[in-house]
């Protein structure tokens, strides 16, 4: 149990049924009357955003959430094989348990799976990676870092804006939180 006092940003908590992660809050002390929390809470399953209000001191049971370290090795069909890290036993999700990540995977790469009893709540990906580009149209001479960008496709399909100067064949390092594109790789 977590008191409502000790709500923070990221911390996870069991409503309805579900698990909910803080992801804003205010504690509120008017002048005539008791204390409360307002917070905005989000569903770590269907990523729907709530605001709700807790009285001060309210305790709400804490979800325990298990992040476990795993690789994935290779894609079956609709299916994404996952070794832990720590048992070297295989696992397996489906690409509505990864999300829009799923864009961004690549082989050997290793991710945190975050689960919630027998249920993955998220894939965590690393905040970058570094991805060939397949796809773009050709550089000129001319296009600089200052100029505009142009879309690309990485090989692991996902679409990236890049700059101009970009072509097929170079690696470059991409932001798997926002899409942006952080650098060239050598």
């Amino acid at each position: 149990m977590i008191s409502s006092n000790d709500f923070r940003t990221g911390v996870t908590i069991e409503l309805d049924g579900s698990v909910w992660r803080v992801i804003e809050f205010l504690h509120v002390k008017p002048g005539k009357g008791s204390a409360f929390v307002r917070t905005k809470l989000k569903n770590a399953q269907t990523g729907s955003v709530v605001e709700r209000t807790f009285r001060a001191g309210e305790t709400v049971p804490q979800a325990n959430l298990e992040k476990r370290t795993k690789q994935f090795t290779y894609r079956e069909a609709d299916q994404f094989v996952f070794m832990d890290m720590e048992t070297y036993e295989e696992s397996r999700l489906n690409e509505s348990q990864i999300g829009d990540r799923v864009k961004y995977l690549k082989e050997e790469m290793e991710v945190n799976v975050l689960t919630w009893g027998e249920k993955v709540i998220e894939v965590e990906l690393p905040n970058s990676v570094v991805l060939e580009v397949t796809e773009t149209d050709p550089g000129v001479k001319g296009d600089t870092a200052t100029g505009g960008t142009k879309p690309a496709t990485v090989e692991t399909g996902a679409q990236v804006m890049v700059p101009l100067f970009i072509s097929i064949g170079e690696k470059v390092k991409i932001d798997t939180r926002d899409d942006s594109y952080l650098g060239r790789e050598k």
